[in-house]
């Protein structure tokens, strides 16, 4: 039996493995066969596991408000709308609830959490700490053809400004602030805040909504475009992190306009 049929590969690769062996049995004492190029092709896109691909798209349903706080997570129906079955499901809700998106409780479900505002706002320093170091080290490193890579990028936030498109702007964005912490150059780090990231997108998401936060955003880019063009890592690095403290004061006006909508409906 090869190699790939055993521990370590996704249930895709079990399947193509068996019907590999079906369609190409090996002559006996014969090892490792060479598979045909089409199923070779193949492998090469196994890049992410389909419980992430899942876990994915439930961070989309919450972030789009398809999914809200206190909302049970119904698998049956999940794993309908998906097409797939229970095991990569809650492979995707231990992540997120990793993540702090999702609560399970025994014998009861797994159900649509949401940190508090003093929990988000520690996620926001230390995010601040990795992203500030992140454009400190991508500034000193910056090559030509990374700065026209950035340019691009900004040039499309510019756009989705000038349209008021938000979604847009914020996809192009998450973009943009990945680029550069790999232009940093340290995958130790890259992995660290790439961890985060997932933690923190759907709050950056929400901030941008904010009264007035759309033209401060751009704004901060354009300085942080200008602090890289002049290849300086002090400003970068300061820029990036008023940026995303920024962002966490947005939330945190959002938040206190809720808690105050909330005591204002109560009898």
């Amino acid at each position: 039996m090869r190699a790939g049929i055993v521990g370590g590969f996704t249930w895709l690769d079990r399947i193509l493995d068996i019907v590999y062996i079906i369609q190409y049995p090996p002559p006996l004492r014969v090892t490792a066969p060479q598979r045909p190029e089409r199923v070779r092709t193949m492998a090469r896109f196994r890049v992410q596991p389909l419980h992430e691909h899942v876990a994915h798209w439930i961070r989309e349903m919450i972030r789009k408000g398809d999914l809200n706080k206190g909302d049970r997570i119904i698998e049956k129906d999940l794993c309908a709308s998906f097409g797939i079955s229970r095991t990569p499901l809650r492979e995707a809700l231990r992540c997120l609830t990793s993540e702090g998106l999702i609560r399970i409780v025994p014998h009861r479900g797994a159900y649509v959490a949401e940190p508090s505002m003093d929990e988000i706002r520690e996620m926001f320093e230390v995010m601040k700490l990795l992203e500030g170091n992140c454009a400190a080290m991508a500034a000193e490193k910056i090559s030509e053809s990374d700065l026209v890579k950035l340019e691009k990028l900004h040039e499309k936030l510019e756009k989705h400004y000038k349209a008021n498109q938000h979604e847009k702007y914020l996809d192009v964005n998450q973009k943009f602030h990945t680029m550069l912490q790999e232009m940093a150059g340290n995958k130790v780090l890259n992995d660290v805040v790439n961890g985060l990231r997932q933690k923190i997108v759907l709050y950056r998401y929400r901030q941008l909504y904010q009264a007035d936060r759309f033209e401060a955003s751009i704004r901060e880019h354009r300085a942080i475009m200008d602090a890289l063009r002049r290849r300086d890592p002090a400003a970068s690095e300061s820029l990036m992190r008023e940026h995303l403290m920024n962002q966490c004061e947005a939330l945190k006006n959002l938040y206190e306009g809720k808690a105050e909508r909330k005591a204002a409906t109560k009898p």
